[in-house]
């Protein structure tokens, strides 16, 4: 999707949203006192290794004979014997299999202490049983039913959905409940099925062992067999498959299917392909920076010391189950203390933002209360980059007092393999605050602070995005099954960088100091979520700083002088500041200031080749062909067969009507990086307008391979068949273009939205200013005040 789509549909983790419970019973969330150890496992252990043949043929016919109970009253609403629709869980022979069938966690934490410890406090062991997804889950068994509840359910209990238990008629034990994900929910998983997600994995029968001819062993198999036979043990539980980001992908990419809504395929989150698009895969030329590649587990489950004993370690080192990432929530009501230090720990360690107050723009005209009033203090200007002080801290400049000065922050998305913020952005909350003071600590400016309720700032700027339904109201309590449409979306693409404007006045006759501050704050999760789920009465939850930085200014003359920021933090070298900077003007859809800055990144480094594509790609998306070939000139007269440059020349050369220039130059790309969808994307339509028909549908192909949701690929094939005469290919193809597209009627619920809260409208533009209210005046940029009513933050009860 085109990254300057505003009005996006890619919203919020559905797998957050629903749960799995009897029809007629709401459950509570688990209560932090109530003890966490796991149901005995009802699973007989297997008499020995080797008699696994009879353990098997026993296995087989008891799981057949409690496949056809559960059938009996199982209710297949959507598409018979499908067990998990909404949800895309499969299991080998498609048969119910009994919760207790899964060796429980504390099973194997007889050998595996340290996974155990470590498992037990993460998210995984928590999936199901918290509060913050029980009291969604509960609106939709109330709305929708638990047939519903599957889409869910499929990531959040694989166990409840393959016993059955996701059902209107459950009467079985759900102690399972409490565990989430287990050991062997994940160690049990043999195959991924597809890109699509919504737990798009095929589970196998849990096996601890394997026979000595390599078949699985159904069930517990005792201590003693496991310890004399390690190699089989790991060939039960352990294949590459889990070291891939796909595998993480199965859950971590979400839909809104029509089943599911009543209205159409809606993109719920995509962690998966944000990754897949990022520089830590190393799959995708077009990002802004290089890096090497990292997967999800790469990050998320790094080798650590171990402090229990854990045969899975290796000198001394094991891979962290903690699977540490956002969610303090969690860890923080459940007393999980180490849990929830590791993860503020991991969020503050990995440098994974930058925050660069990157310069001052200081208005000609002195301001007075009298002219402030009378919204005749700033000129309304373009913003001319030339008129900016900047980059702060290595470039003189006078900052004299009574003056209205703009400051310009730049947060780039430094290490994230993921955008800021992921998935569930209707519930998690991730803002600059940005405060100015004088020297004696007075303040003069504040945007992004918490109001006495600790709800935040409604003008702070927040990487956040506002859901809709058919009456343009905000969708609350996460209940995505009403959303139509995403009112805005101002998360930050991994890589990328965003520009934030403040707009304040510095008092005239002041003398000394000015203290400016930015830093972007975490709280997982929104006030009046919590609200909703507790009431007022509740601590407060946790607050991280992801990264900030401070500058201290004289009123007069200026020095270049470092900034301060966190401890692990480091400030970018100047052209990389400008480099930043040009990403965020370009993304805002500034082209000439985009080209200034980028402009500047060439002059302080001739040499760099992605500085040459960035200017470049100023041009393209300004449409100025004929001036972006230059620069991709210059970039492969440095590096020859650069794959990003190749990649923006082809479309140059396809406005220039070079045929086949612009296929050759897409054929190099491919074979460089063939996992490349904006190529193969490219190279397809090339193919088509050349009428190569059999060569575009093969990279169509491929590109549905690597993401089956694609429009173009849909809409391309469409055609391709009906010309080649295979029109049941053809209609299915259309079919799922018709269903995927935006609905061309949903962007009047967006602007519904809008028109009702102009005080959050102004989030919608890309180059907004945040101001106080005196400073709030028609200019050419929109502005957004921290002054004037103060309403309740969204989905607060009343």
């Amino acid at each position: 999707m085109n990254r300057f789509v505003r009005l996006n549909f890619g919203i919020l983790l559905l797998m957050a949203a629903a749960g799995s419970v009897r029809m007629p019973i709401m459950r509570g969330a688990t209560n932090p006192a109530t003890a966490e150890k796991s149901a005995e496992n009802k699973t007989s252990a297997a008499p020995n290794a080797s008699g696994g043949n009879t353990v098997a043929e026993n296995a087989r016919a008891s799981r057949e004979s409690y496949d056809d109970s559960i059938r009996a009253h199982y209710s297949f609403p959507f598409v018979k014997d499908n067990l998990s629709l909404p949800g895309n869980a499969e299991i080998e022979g498609n048969q119910f299999l009994p919760a207790s069938a899964y060796p429980d966690a504390e099973y194997c934490g007889h050998c595996h202490k340290e996974a155990y410890h470590q498992w037990r406090q993460s998210l995984h062991a928590n999936s199901f049983r918290t509060p913050f997804y029980r009291n969604s889950v509960n609106i939709l068994l109330h709305t929708k039913g638990p047939e519903y509840a599957r889409h869910c359910d499929s990531c959040h209990t694989p166990i409840g959905i393959f016993a059955g238990a996701v059902n209107p008629v459950d009467t079985m034990d759900r102690s399972f409940d409490h565990d989430g994900l287990t050991c062997m929910t994940c160690h049990s998983i043999q195959a991924i099925s597809s890109r699509e997600g919504n737990g798009s994995y095929v589970m196998g029968v849990p096996a601890v062992m394997v026979d000595a001819n390599g078949k699985r062993i159904p069930g517990r198999v005792p201590d003693a067999e496991i310890l004399a036979h390690l190699d089989r043990h790991s060939k039960a539980v352990m294949q590459p498959l889990y070291h891939r980001a796909e595998f993480c992908a199965a859950c971590h990419k979400a839909s809104f299917p029509p089943m599911l809504n009543d209205y159409k395929w809606l993109r719920a989150f995509s962690a998966f392909d944000e990754w897949q698009n990022s520089k830590f895969s190393q799959e995708n030329p077009l990002t802004f920076y290089p890096a090497d590649r990292t997967t999800c587990q790469g990050c998320h489950m790094k080798r650590a010391a171990t402090t229990l004993p854990e045969p899975g370690a290796k000198k001394g080192t094991f891979v962290s189950h903690r699977w540490t990432a956002g969610n303090t929530a969690v860890p923080f009501y459940y007393g999980y203390d180490e849990q929830l230090q590791k993860t503020i720990d991991f969020l503050r360690s990995g440098n994974y933002l930058n925050v660069d107050i990157f310069g001052l723009r200081i208005h000609s005209v002195q301001a007075s209360a009298e002219t402030a009033d009378k919204h005749q203090v700033i000129d309304a200007g373009t913003d001319d980059l030339m008129h900016l002080a900047a980059p702060l801290g290595t470039s003189d400049f006078t900052l004299p007092d009574g003056r209205v000065v703009d400051a310009w922050v730049v947060i780039q998305n430094r290490f994230m393999g993921h955008s800021l913020i992921p998935e569930v952005r209707d519930l998690y909350q991730a803002w600059v605050e940005f405060s100015v003071t004088d020297t004696a600590g007075r303040e003069l400016f504040h945007s992004g602070f918490l109001r006495p309720d600790k709800s935040l700032d409604p003008s702070a700027h927040s990487f956040t995005n506002r859901p809709v339904d058919v009456t343009g109201s905000f969708v609350d309590n996460h209940k995505v099954w009403a959303i139509h449409s995403n009112a805005y979306d101002n998360s930050i693409q991994p890589g990328s960088s965003t520009l934030v404007r403040y707009r304040f006045q510095i008092p005239p006759g002041l003398k000394g100091t000015l203290r400016i501050t930015a830093r972007v704050n975490y709280r997982h999760l929104r006030q009046s979520y919590l609200n909703n789920v507790f009431g007022k009465d509740h601590p407060d939850y946790p607050i991280v700083v992801l990264a900030s930085e401070t500058r201290t200014l004289k009123i007069g003359e200026n020095q270049p002088a470092p900034a301060t920021a966190l401890e692990n933090e480091t400030e970018n070298e100047d052209w990389m500041r400008w480099n930043n900077l040009g990403i965020a003007l370009l993304d805002q859809l500034q082209y000439p200031q985009a080209e200034v800055a980028f402009e500047k990144v060439l002059a302080l480094r001739p040499d760099y080749k992605d500085g040459y594509v960035n200017l470049s790609l100023t041009y393209i998306d300004w449409e100025k062909y004929a001036q972006a070939r230059a620069p991709l000139e210059k970039a492969l007269a440095l590096h020859p067969d650069d794959a990003r440059a190749l990649y923006y020349l082809a479309l140059v050369e396809r406005r220039q009507r070079h045929s086949e220039a612009e296929v050759a130059d897409l054929q190099k790309v491919v074979a460089q990086f063939p996992e490349c969808r904006d190529a193969r994307r490219e190279l397809g339509i090339s193919y088509y307008q050349q009428h190569r028909s059999e060569e575009a549908i093969a990279q169509f192909k491929a590109l549905q391979s690597i993401d089956p949701d694609d429009l173009a690929a849909h809409y391309n094939l469409s055609i391709l068949y009906r010309r080649k005469g295979l029109k049941q290919l053809a209609q299915q193809e259309a079919a799922q273009y018709t269903m995927k597209r935006i609905d061309p009627g949903a962007p009047t619920y967006s602007l519904d939205y809008l028109r009702k809260h102009p005080e959050l409208s102004i989030e919608s533009d890309p180059w907004h200013i945040h101001t106080s209210g005196a400073l709030a005046i028609p200019t050419a940029l929109h502005t957004a005040t921290s002054c004037g009513p103060q309403q309740p933050e969204e989905g607060t009860k009343p």
